[in-house]
């Protein structure tokens, strides 16, 4: 990953689709094509790895506070490496990291404070579905709009059985399965014979997008 200042003109030169882990980049990509939807807004990026998603929408949307959180000590702390290195770019934008584990049971601080939550690719544990769900629910803000925009694959019954436990937990989520023209043409690309991405499966690669509101 590239952490500079100089971080946004290089996503604009991402290529999607030609990695392992495509669901952050389109993420990343989907955040830079709707800005106004984060403008102004307290955003929240769960299981963020180095946080690329959430530092594209502190530099680029205007966002009044965005929270780049992970489980993993170590690798938060490599996000706030990335936060203290880009700073200069997110204008007014307050922007922190977090470490924030999805069975905590003590969220008070935070608790249904978020406009936004953000998160690319968390459901694939299966152990993990419960708390995720109960995280989510938690963190949306009350009262007023607020949604949870996730980028997943299926991953055989992996997602199904997420989205058994939002139903579960009060929530309500759409799927959708074309939400950009550009990242579906080149996953038809990929799929009709482009070979550039040759172990490709669209049940293991293809981002759904995922929105889950109160």
């Amino acid at each position: 990953m590239v952490v500079s200042a100089t971080l946004y003109p290089f996503l604009m030169l991402l290529s999607f689709f030609y990695g392992q882990w495509p669901s952050e980049e389109v993420l990343a990509y989907y955040s830079m094509s709707h800005l106004d939807s984060f403008r102004s807004k307290k955003v929240i990026e769960l299981g963020s790895g180095y946080g690329l998603a959430g530092l594209v929408i502190a530099m680029a949307t205007e966002a009044l506070e965005v929270v780049i959180s992970d489980g993993n000590p170590q690798v938060v702390d490599y996000i706030q490496r990335n936060v203290d290195t880009n700073s200069a770019a997110f204008g007014s934008t307050k922007v922190k990291s977090m470490i924030l584990h999805w069975d905590q049971h003590e969220l008070s601080d935070i608790s249904g404070t978020f406009d936004i939550i953000v998160a690319s690719d968390c459901t694939f544990f299966k152990k993990f579905h419960k708390g995720l769900a109960r995280t989510i629910r938690c963190l949306l803000k009350e009262h007023g709009p607020s949604q949870a925009i996730l980028f997943s694959p299926k991953r055989g019954d992996s997602l199904d059985k997420f989205l058994v436990e939002v139903k579960e937990s009060g929530l309500h989520f759409t799927i959708t399965e074309t939400y950009d023209s550009e990242i579906w043409r080149r996953h038809k690309n990929i799929i009709n014979g482009d070979h550039s991405w040759t172990n490709y499966e669209s049940d293991h690669c293809y981002p759904l997008m995922i929105t889950i509101t109160r």
